[in-house]
């Protein structure tokens, strides 16, 4: 399957890479956008949008980008904060009340934002069914103690990230967090994101397919009540979820939007240029770049570097990411959205062969790589 879409010259070599991955099989079907300087130079997809290679990718294929979308998520309560009706240095318990129980009273609404509030997931017993049951799962994380001292260090907020904050934005808001993203995000950027799928757009989704097999002996020999543990216990047995209706159907504001690179990019591209067309002021912009964590993560064993909703860049976990203003979030198996305000430049990418890693894959990192090559010789 030949790589459909448009490219720039400058930035053939993308596409070049593409159709290398998606012929020695690294890649079954996938999409990549690139916008520089509020210009489209990257719009390319091709492959297929099943394991068995009988649907082709088209133009308007979309997929499950795990926590991709937790992205979209923190923009939500970031728009938020922007007109002033959440204020991301006051307690969450201002907005829900409830969540002040068990000596949460002085978690704050960035350190949701950032994976250090201390509640990166459910006290046991707990089944990932449980996830699906927005009132009960959110319930749950309200009563519940802080598994260490919030604002101290992140634990990343694997699967409970969209329950935390879709709660805020849903207290603050009046709306659930799947309809204020298509009320106040998706649908003023003409964006093909949601969280979860209408049965209706079942047809152009594509099947996930799952990363290479993982030895997980190191993992399961860690105390069950470790951090790690209570974090992705539920989740270590869920690659093929998104292929099932009952998580399409669902709200998990952390691991189930469903989208493609061109929506993505429509979305996020004019966050690197400022202007009127930004959905965030500059001055909401500035505080994404506050660190408020910067060491190892206790939940996933690497350094991170993190501010107010996004990745910022780490040496030692994203080294091929530039320093300075750009933030980002990847999703399992590789997707991701990179927004690089210094430079004007957003690289979305989605596909739907899981690659190995949490923070990226090896793919994600070639692609960044051929993207930044091809913009340092253009500056």
């Amino acid at each position: 399957m030949a790589v459909q879409g448009t490219t720039t010259d400058a930035f053939k070599s993308l596409k070049e890479i593409l159709q290398k991955n998606l012929d020695n099989g690294d890649e079954v079907g996938a999409a990549i956008y690139v916008n520089l300087d509020g210009k489209p130079v990257v719009d390319i997809w091709g492959g297929f949008a099943d394991e068995k290679r009988t649907r082709p990718w088209t133009e308007n294929t979309i997929v499950n980008v795990w926590s991709t979308t937790k992205n979209v998520t923190a923009l939500a309560a970031l728009i938020l904060a922007d007109r002033g009706l959440l204020d991301l240095d006051a307690p969450v318990a201002k907005y829900w009340p409830e969540f002040a129980a068990n000596g949460k009273d002085k978690v704050l609404v960035r350190h949701v934002l950032s994976h250090t509030s201390g509640v990166s997931g459910w006290d046991q017993p707990f089944e990932y069914s449980d996830i699906y049951d927005l009132e009960k799962s959110t319930a749950r994380l309200a009563a519940q103690a802080p598994w260490w001292e919030p604002g101290t260090a992140s634990g990343y907020h694997a699967v409970n990230y969209g329950h935390l904050v879709g709660e805020i934005v849903r207290r603050v808001s009046g709306k659930s967090l799947r309809q204020f993203i298509k009320d106040e995000i998706a649908g003023p950027r003409d964006a093909d994101f949601s969280l979860g799928a209408p049965e209706e757009d079942w047809p152009r989704l594509a099947e996930i397919i799952p990363p290479p097999p993982q030895d997980l002996a190191a993992f399961r020999a860690l105390d069950p009540q470790s951090i790690p543990i209570k974090t992705y216990a539920i989740a270590m047995d869920s690659a093929t979820y998104p292929n099932t209706a009952v998580f399409r159907k669902a709200e998990i504001g952390a691991i189930n939007g469903v989208t493609n690179a061109r929506a993505l990019n429509k979305i996020f591209a004019p966050l690197a240029l400022g202007g009127e067309e930004s959905l965030l002021s500059p001055k909401t912009i500035d505080r994404i770049f506050e660190v408020q964590a910067d060491g190892p993560d206790l939940a996933v064993f690497v350094p991170l570097r993190w501010g107010i909703g996004f990745g910022l860049m780490h040496p030692a976990t994203t080294p091929y990411i530039p320093e300075g203003r750009v933030f980002f979030w990847f999703g399992w198996g590789g997707s991701f959205v990179i927004v690089d305000t210094e430079r004007k430049l957003t690289i979305t990418y989605a596909m739907n062969k899981m690659g190995d890693g949490v923070i990226g894959s090896p793919r994600s990192r070639q692609y960044v790589e051929a993207v930044y090559d091809v913009v340092k010789g253009l500056k």
